[in-house]
C-alpha cells in the first residue's frame, strides 16, 4: 500500500508554467530586474527543452534550473553575461555545442534548506552525461564579496571561500557540488553591485555517458546502496535516537547513495524509556512512535535525496500489531511492507500478526522489494517478487546469535542466486540489557549477488565487520542482471518449468 504525502518530482518546464516561473524569479532577483520576460523563457524551451528543469511539490513549481548548449572552447575562456543573454533578453542554444552552460538556479523561499538545489545540479549533470557533453560551465556570482571588497581582492575572497574560511551562498554551494573555479571573470554582470561586477567561471567535467532516454525518465543502471549496521545503545529520549538516525542518513547521503537501509526494530531502545509489566505492553508502547519516525525519515529522504528503507517498527492497526517496514522515496512517496511470517517469539511475547500483501516497488533506481528478517527464509515470497521484475531485495533483520544470523544470511544468499537479483541485509549489534528479549545482537551486514562470472567469485559484493557499528557501501550494476537473465551460465528464472509447477499468490 502507498501513503501519499509531499510529492517532490523533477520535470521539464513548459510555456504554461511561465506564471510560476515569473513568481520564482521575481522572488529571487528583486535587485537584478526580477524574472526574464516570457519570450526569453519560451525561446529556451523551444531550443533546448530538456535543459529547462523544474521541481514540483504537489503540482506547484518550487525549483528551477535553466541551461543552454554552448561551444566549450568559446565559453571556457573569458566572457561576459551579455555574450550569453543579448540586449533583447534572448538566449541562444547551440545544438552542436559540446558543453552545457548553467543559467539560473532558483528555489522558492518556502523550500530552501531542503537540498533541492543539489537535486537540480544532479539533474544537470545527468543531462550533461546523456548528451555526451564535455562539461558544465557557469558564470557564478559572488554576492557577499561586497562585504570584503575593501579588505581583499576577488581572488583572495574566492580562495577563502574555497578553504571555508568565508561563506558565500552561491560559490560555497557550487564548490560543494564538485565545480571548480577556472578563472575570474571581470565585468561579467556590471550591474551586480554585490559581486562588484565579478563572477567565477566554474566548470564540472563530464565522465562521458551514453544516453538512452530523457533525463527525467532515465532509470539508473549503477545504483549505490548504503547499509547501516546499527549499534543498540540506551537512549534518554526520543530526540536522542532521532538524532542518531539523522546522523546516519546524513553520513550515508554524503556518499551519493540511492538507498539507505536500517535494521529491523532499530528503535527498540525506546522501550527502555519506561518500565513495562510485560513484553506485550512494551512493544505497544514502542508502536506509539512509529508514525513519528516514519514521517521524519520521509522528510529526511527528501532533504538528503536518498530513498530510505526504514528497517522495521511495530505498527498498531486497530487492535492488531504488525511488524512493518517503510520505503520512503526521495520524491516524498511512502510505501509500506508488513512482515508476512512471524517468529514464535514475536507471536507469543509481542502478539504480532502477519501481513498479507507482497509488493515490488518502482523507484527511480530500480524495482525493489522488502522482506523483514524471517521472511527471507521462505523462498516463495522472493519468487513472487522476481516474477514482478525484482532488482534489489532489502532485508532488515534482527538476530541474537550467530546461528540465527546464519539462517538469514544463507537464505538471503540463496534468494540472490535463484532469483537473479541483489540482496542487501542489515542488522543491529551490541546489547540492550534494559529491554527484555533484546539483551544481545549478532550481526554482519552484507550485499549479496547472483553467482556467475559477472559477479564476485563468492557471490558477496561486500560484507561488514561482524558485531561492529559501521556503514557498508556498494555499487550495484543493474545491467549485469539483465545480461544474466538472458545470457548467464545458468538462467534460473528463464529455465523454470512453469509447465510443471508454479508459485501462486492466493487472493483473500
Amino acid at each position: 500500500m502507498s501513503l501519499e504525502k509531499a510529492r517532490i518530482t523533477l520535470c521539464n518546464v513548459n510555456k504554461e508554467d511561465y506564471p510560476q516561473i515569473k513568481t520564482l524569479m521575481d522572488e529571487a532577483y528583486p535587485d537584478l530586474g526580477g524574472a526574464w520576460p516570457s519570450h526569453t523563457i519560451f525561446r529556451l524551451i523551444d531550443q533546448f527543452p530538456e535543459g529547462q528543469i523544474g521541481i514540483l511539490d504537489e503540482g506547484r513549481l518550487v525549483g528551477l534550473a535553466l541551461s543552454v548548449q554552448v561551444d566549450y572552447q568559446r565559453f571556457s575562456n573569458p566572457h561576459t553575461y551579455d555574450e550569453i543573454v543579448d540586449a533583447h533578453n534572448r538566449v541562444f542554444s547551440d545544438n552542436n555545442g559540446d558543453a552545457l552552460y548553467g543559467l539560473d538556479v532558483v528555489i522558492a523561499k518556502s523550500h530552501r534548506g531542503m537540498r533541492l538545489g543539489r537535486r537540480l545540479y544532479d539533474a544537470r549533470k545527468e543531462l550533461c552525461r546523456q548528451y555526451n557533453l564535455r562539461a558544465i560551465l557557469a558564470g557564478g556570482r559572488i554576492p557577499r564579496y561586497t562585504n570584503h571588497s575593501k579588505d581583499m581582492t576577488p581572488m583572495e575572497y574566492i580562495d577563502k571561500v574555497d578553504h571555508k574560511e568565508l561563506y558565500d551562498p552561491i560559490l560555497s554551494f557550487q564548490l560543494a557540488n564538485d565545480f571548480q573555479v577556472k578563472r575570474l571573470l571581470k565585468q561579467y554582470l556590471p550591474e551586480d553591485e554585490d559581486s562588484g561586477g565579478y563572477a567565477t567561471l566554474l566548470e564540472w567535467n563530464n565522465i562521458l555517458f551514453q544516453p538512452t532516454d530523457t533525463v527525467i525518465d532515465t532509470k539508473k543502471t549503477i545504483v549505490r546502496v548504503g547499509a547501516v549496521q546499527w549499534q543498540m545503545r540506551s537512549v534518554s529520549s526520543v530526540e536522542e535516537l532521532m538524532r542518531q538516525v539523522e546522523y546516519f542518513v546524513d553520513t550515508v547521503s554524503e556518499y551519493q547513495s540511492d538507498f539507505i537501509l536500517f535494521p529491523e526494530f532499530f528503535n527498540a531502545p525506546l522501550m527502555g524509556l519506561q518500565e513495562h509489566r510485560n513484553q506485550t505492553e512494551a512493544i505497544r508502547y514502542l508502536a506509539e512512535f512509529t508514525e513519528l519516525f516514519r514521517d521524519a525519515m520521509s522528510t529526511m529522504a527528501i532533504e538528503y535525496n536518498a530513498n530510505i528503507v526504514t528497517g522495521s517498527m511495530p505498527l498498531l492497526d486497530g487492535e492488531k500489531i504488525y511488524n512493518v517496514s517503510y520505503l520512503c522515496h526521495r520524491s516524498g512517496k511512502i510505501d509500506e511492507q508488513r512482515k508476512i511470517h512471524i517468529t514464535p517469539h514475536e507471536a507469543y511475547d509481542w502478539v504480532i500478526e502477519g501481513g498479507d500483501e507482497i509488493s515490488v516497488f518502482e523507484t527511480d533506481a530500480g524495482r525493489v522489494g522488502i522482506q523483514i528478517c524471517y521472511d527471507v527464509e521462505f523462498p516463495e515470497l522472493s519468487r513472487l517478487m522476481a516474477e514482478r521484475g525484482l532488482d534489489i531485495l532489502f532485508v532488515p533483520y534482527w538476530t541474537d546469535t550467530k546461528n540465527s544470523y546464519l539462517r538469514v544470511r544463507h537464505c538471503a544468499q540463496a534468494r540472490a542466486v535463484e532469483n537473479e537479483c541483489y540482496v542487501v541485509i542489515a542488522g543491529s549489534v551490541g546489547n540492550l540489557p534494559q529491554v527484555d528479549s533484546l539483551d544481545v545482537q549478532y550481526g554482519q551486514s552484507a550485499v549479496l549477488t547472483p553467482s556467475d562470472f559477472a559477479f564476485p567469485h563468492d557471490a558477496a559484493l561486500n560484507e561488514a565487520t561482524p558485531n561492529t557499528e559501521m556503514l557498508l557501501f556498494s555499487d550495484l550494476d543493474l545491467d549485469k542482471l539483465k545480461l544474466l537473465h538472458s545470457e548467464g551460465t545458468v538462467r534460473n528464472l528463464k529455465d523454470r518449468r512453469t509447465d510443471l509447477y508454479q508459485v501462486v499468490l492466493k487472493t483473500r
